[in-house]
């Protein structure tokens, strides 16, 4: 069982009890180290150890622990790290020392780093690895586990073991509990399973999060056109896509960049929030120019501006639950224009049910306190009005954004309260307007 890191430790004390505590926990202890402390505890540290740090630490702290090791003492704390984390990592690192450390590494290791580093960040290619099983389909059951044993580890999943035939594609699979419910002289190909889920490397890792999800895989190859196998993908860095994914919707949704956290300097926090601010700014002119056509009108009466803002908070407020429910759609696949056009008629009766519910409830009260009917009308027909609105645009603005290859998350809810904003001041003050005889 273990210990919890409730108190503060030295780097010796850390490092002589490091199997005493799981590595997560350790990483969050070591981030607040200063230099002196990381170091001397680096030093203390086997190499296996070493590894199992980096691999478990934030890029900010690798890059850290990166900078009090050597060149050759690092290369020797990679032969303990799986190929797709160095690769990561590689990836982050000055150029120099990148080319460096690439340079005296092992020619196999070599073509496999730079075969990944070739790979965006964020695509299939990006976060494979190439520590899998892979066997011919012609061997036996006795070949094949006397080969897993020779390569299981080296290999960072042995679970699912996948199948070539002699040209080197990927044609099946089989399981580890499949070579031992079969007699040993029974060929893999004869009870292999043919239909593999697979994925190019150019893959987005937003798409390939979704079928690991949609199908419950502990795992998922990655092959070339040729279907040639590259390497697998593993649900440990699928979890780690699908918290980063959902992380930069709730983010966006707030007009936040996902790469901001709250300690970064000011001036990167200014240069990411200010120009969303600065358009947020351009949209609250356009309302405001909207109440400026019927100034005339809220000056004879008054009681229009103090009324006012509750339809439009009340559009963005049910705007927001239709946009949230639709970033969240897209994320999943769950929804698209082509298809799920019709939804749109559902989200317009909703806007008029709850408008009308919402909007009868505010009238009863504009009524008793300023006992004027046609106000609490006015109001009741401007709420159905404005969260037919807020309905209708919380479910397209996103699509046509997504179709645009914009991100729905990030630019949704600007245009969003544009709307509700402007089509509830025009709705209430123009229908104020039209009744300004029987409101003075």
């Amino acid at each position: 069982m273990m210990k919890t890191l409730s108190t503060y430790l030295s780097p010796q004390e850390l490092a002589k009890n490091f199997s005493a505590f799981h590595a997560v926990d350790l990483v969050k202890l070591l981030d607040q180290y200063a230099t002196e402390e990381l170091l001397l505890f680096c030093q203390q540290l086997s190499l296996e150890q070493l590894a199992i740090i980096i691999e478990q630490s934030d890029l900010a702290l690798q890059l850290r622990i990166v900078q009090q090791l050597s060149t050759e003492k690092l290369l020797k704390v990679f032969t303990y790290m799986s190929k797709d984390d160095i690769a990561d990592m590689l990836g982050e690192l000055p150029i120099a020392l990148r080319k460096s450390l690439l340079k005296k590494m092992k020619e196999n290791d070599r073509v496999i780093l730079t075969e990944l580093l070739g790979y965006p960040i964020d695509s299939a290619g990006g976060l494979m690895t190439t520590e899998y099983i892979a066997l011919n389909e012609n061997l036996c059951v006795q070949q094949a586990l006397s080969k897993i044993k020779e390569i299981a580890p080296q290999t960072e999943i042995i679970t699912i073991i996948y199948l070539l035939n002699n040209q080197k594609q990927l044609v099946g699979t089989v399981n580890l509990r499949d070579l031992f419910t079969h007699q040993e002289e029974k060929l893999l190909k004869d009870f292999k399973n043919p239909n593999v889920l697979k994925v190019y490397p150019e893959e987005d890792q937003e798409q390939v999060s979704l079928l690991v999800s949609k199908y419950d895989l502990l795992a998922i190859p990655v092959v070339n056109h040729r279907d040639l196998l590259l390497g697998i993908i593993t649900v440990d860095d699928i979890i780690d896509v699908i918290i980063d994914e959902q992380t930069e919707d709730l983010l966006g949704l707030a007009g936040v960049d996902k790469e901001e956290r709250l300690k970064a300097p000011l001036i990167d926090s200014v240069k990411k929030r200010l120009p969303w601010l600065i358009i947020n700014l351009a949209t609250a002119f356009l309302a405001s120019f909207t109440i400026g056509l019927f100034e005339g009108t809220i000056e004879k009466v008054v009681a229009l501006a103090s009324v006012m803002s509750i339809v439009a908070g009340m559009g963005g407020n049910a705007g927001t639950q239709t946009l949230s429910l639709m970033v969240r759609s897209i994320a999943l696949g769950e929804v698209s224009f082509k298809e799920d056009w019709r939804l749109i008629m559902k989200e317009f009766s909703l806007g008029f049910i709850n408008g009308a519910i919402t909007g009868l409830i505010t009238a009863i009260i504009i009524y008793w306190h300023y006992h004027n009917v046609f106000l609490g009308l006015i109001i009741l027909l401007a709420m159905i009005g404005n969260l037919v609105i807020a309905g209708v645009f919380g479910f397209t603005i996103p699509l046509l954004l997504k179709k645009m290859h914009i991100d729905p998350a990030l630019a949704s809810s600007i245009f969003l309260t544009t709307m509700t904003d402007v089509g509830g001041f025009f709705i209430f003050l123009g229908l104020a307007q039209l009744f300004l005889n029987y409101l003075v």
